[in-house]
């Protein structure tokens, strides 16, 4: 188990980004102030290092190049809220391989920590930075959503529900976008010009929920070495996003029940009320209303929460989306690894088209991702894909649907269809693009 030293001056965001580490099999070790991390680097072996840029007491860039003068086989990732060209500029000069500006979501921190821990070092220490912000705030994105029915439903429940102020509960499984669905409200909403602030409630320590939603005051509590402003103060004019909020403690679930209905917050420590105004957008993927007959998840909040709902298809019940959501990562993974890969081969098309996808747009993205960053040609190929994508589910959505004998199915939907083709991959349930990279695949003329 890779063993990390993290070190963070904000108690609740270190104690977050531990607990989310730790639940993805790392060993995390915190330190709140340098002396410190100094200290238990010494007596602990390491392979991996992550700071805050700014402490309190110290400045990290100064910080990453003792450590890598200390210990030159441990890599360094430095984390910051304040990305400029100054910064980049001068931790390149400090033996930082990679300076990365644009804000990263979880699962990418946990990403670029991957690929740093299995780069081999060769003749010193790979260090990157990332900018992770406070309180996890969603980046622009474009929001692609498809031509399917389901994708069109979304899209007329997002442009009917983002000018009004009701809170939104999204429901579905992981990696469906409901994050980007939730931003794609904020920004056709009258908010927009306002505060995006998303906040994952699987990740937050029951007793410090509290200080992340609200704010404390300096000496509040152990480990609270500075005033500090909460997600709910942060949104005041804007959107608030509880992601997993069916996480959330039941303790915790009164607090924020309080806060949604008197629209008050009062920061620990603090005897002062601050009023706020802001949008309230949840997301889960489980079902709350089972929760609440089996009395985890207080029927009062869920009300509370659940004006409007909308459900995040999977990527399954998106039909003939799945194309074009992997053309709109290929551009975005282009991009970021300055890469110009043109498309996918017939065979990798093919692949993806019979693939279950249980982790959904996040899995298409991280695999798509990784493939563009493997791919020497011009198109993605097959070589560059992981184990698990060739670990096919048999498919039995209707006559016509594909299966192992795909090259059979195909030859008996084109007698049917009496060799129409749009005809035939309507029966077979695949766009026409699809079908005839599978003509070329199975080498049927």
């Amino acid at each position: 188990m890779p063993k990390i030293l993290l070190i963070e001056d904000d108690v609740s965001f270190c104690k977050m980004l531990e607990n989310f580490l730790v639940k993805k099999s790392y060993s995390v070790t915190t330190a709140f102030t340098v002396e410190e991390a100094k200290t238990k680097i010494k007596s602990q072996n390491f392979d991996l290092i992550i700071t805050d840029l700014r402490l309190p007491d110290y400045d990290g860039i100064q910080l990453m190049s003792e450590f890598k003068s200390e210990y030159p086989t441990i890599p360094v990732i430095l984390m910051t809220g304040y990305s400029d060209v100054n910064t980049a500029v001068k931790a390149i000069k400090n033996g930082a391989a990679d300076y990365i500006s644009k804000p990263f979501n979880p699962e990418e921190v946990l990403l670029v920590i991957s690929n740093i821990l299995q780069t081999p070092v060769v003749s010193s220490a790979i260090n990157t930075i990332v900018t992770i912000p406070k309180f996890n705030k969603s980046p622009n994105e474009d929001v692609v959503l498809g031509i399917s029915a389901a994708s069109k439903k979304l899209a007329e429940y997002i442009q009917l529900v983002s000018p009004t102020d009701m809170s939104v509960l999204i429901i579905g499984e992981s990696g469906t976008g409901k994050e980007v669905i939730a931003k794609s409200i904020h920004q056709n909403s009258p908010r927009k010009s306002n505060n995006f602030i998303a906040v994952d409630c699987g990740a937050i320590p029951k007793e410090l929920a509290a200080s992340e939603f609200f704010g404390h005051l300096k000496g509040s509590f152990t480990g609270a070495i500075n005033d500090k402003i909460g997600c709910f103060e942060a949104a005041n004019k804007g959107t608030l996003f509880l992601d997993e909020i069916g996480n959330l403690s039941y303790e915790n679930q009164i607090q924020l029940l309080r806060a949604l209905q008197e629209r008050k917050i009062k920061p620990v420590g603090s005897n002062k009320e601050i009023n706020v105004d802001i949008r309230i957008i949840t997301a889960t993927n489980e079902d709350l209303r089972e929760a609440v007959k089996n009395g985890t998840f207080r029927e009062d909040l869920y009300h509370r929460i659940n004006e409007f709902s909308i459900q995040s298809p999977s990527l399954t019940e998106r039909n003939g989306d799945l194309m074009i959501f992997a053309d709109f990562f290929l551009g975005k993974a282009n991009q970021q690894l300055n890469k110009n890969i043109i498309g996918f081969s017939p065979e990798v098309v093919a692949i993806f088209e019979n693939y279950r996808w249980p982790g959904n747009l996040r899995e298409l993205q991280n695999i798509i991702k990784r493939a563009t960053l493997l791919s020497q040609g011009d198109f993605i190929e097959k070589n560059t894909l992981p184990l698990e994508v060739f670990q096919t589910e048999n498919r039995t959505t209707g006559d016509f649907s594909l299966f192992e004998n795909e090259k059979d199915a195909i030859l008996n939907a084109l007698e049917q269809a009496k060799n129409n083709r749009s005809e035939a991959a309507k029966l077979l349930k695949i766009t026409r693009k699809t079908l005839y990279n599978k003509l070329k695949l199975h080498n049927i003329d």
